[in-house]
């Protein structure tokens, strides 16, 4: 695969939040998102065989790994990854952005049941993605999974809460604000709409301010 980065931290997003965890960036994103925090994806990474991956995230000893990017589902070494991983009984959460199909996850690695998170991300209308999307990706998401919005805006919320309903997703619901807006304000919306979705917020962020390896 080609690496971006593979550093040990928090988890600070999702169902997952909270646990050390190893995280292996993949290089490469086919998205530009108005508001990414990791452009430094984009470029070619570091090519390393899913073996020498593995070697490295047993050092730090935790059963949580993060495969993140970029967009990892670029990649066809993904997939092999993921088994290499899970027949190592690691806990590994897939963060994908959206815009390709996760089906063959679904799929292929059904047997692992809540020790594979597939963390679907999908992109609002303030992101400038939101028409790339495969939004029948919702459907697929299993009720172990995670379906994440980022929100920016009015716009983007109610855009959100409009795909709920439309495909009433089997997942739990997150809604993060775009990280250096207030998050008061989606919290109140939240509340008012009683939506049956959580706040998350980036504790990674919180702890360690923005930047690189944490």
């Amino acid at each position: 695969m080609e690496i971006c980065e593979l550093y040990y931290s928090i988890q600070g997003e999702g169902k997952w939040s909270g646990y050390p965890t190893v995280f292996v960036r993949a290089a490469r994103c086919n998205l530009r998102c108005s508001f990414c925090d990791t452009k430094y994806a984009y470029l070619p990474g570091k090519k390393m065989d899913n073996e020498e991956i593995v070697k490295k995230v047993k050092v730090f000893g935790t059963r949580y790994v993060c495969i993140t990017g970029g967009e990892p589902l670029l990649q066809r070494e993904t997939i092999d990854l993921l088994a290499l991983l899970l027949k190592e009984r690691f806990r590994v959460v897939l963060e994908t952005n959206g815009s390709i199909d996760i089906g063959e996850v679904v799929g292929k690695f059904s047997e692992y049941g809540e020790n594979l998170l597939i963390s679907l991300d999908i992109k609002c209308p303030s992101s400038g993605m939101h028409e790339k999307m495969k939004l029948d990706n919702i459907e697929k998401l299993r009720e172990v999974d995670q379906l994440k919005f980022v929100v920016m805006s009015r716009e983007d919320y109610e855009y959100a809460k409009n795909l709920i309903g439309e495909f009433e997703p089997k997942s739990e619901i997150f809604f993060q604000p775009v990280w250096g807006t207030d998050p008061k304000k989606l919290a109140r919306w939240l509340m008012e709409d009683a939506l049956d979705a959580r706040l998350s917020l980036q504790i990674h962020k919180i702890i360690w301010g923005e930047r690189r390896g944490v």
